[in-house]
């Protein structure tokens, strides 16, 4: 039978983004970044719902602009209503 090797972590501080715990004794957490633009809401709140169904813990949107910020609002709106 072959022996299976517990992998070693580092010592690190526990933080919470939201309600997922990162570091200490957490559980590895799944995270990506979406590449969208981040003006083209539709587009964007797709990739997040795609990278949800795909089992990412936690997804980073750059917010680049202004702009962007604003539209992040409307992306926001967009996925609490799902």
């Amino acid at each position: 039978m072959k022996q299976v090797h517990k992998i070693k972590r580092r010592f690190s501080r526990q933080i919470f983004v939201g309600d997922v715990a990162i570091g200490g004794d957490a559980p590895i957490s799944v995270q990506s970044m979406t590449n969208t633009d981040t003006c083209d809401v539709n587009s964007t709140v797709s990739q997040i719902l795609s990278l949800e169904k795909a089992g990412a813990d936690l997804v980073r949107v750059s917010i680049p602009t202004m702009e962007a910020a604003e539209l992040l609002k409307k992306s926001k709106k967009a996925l609490i209503f799902l």
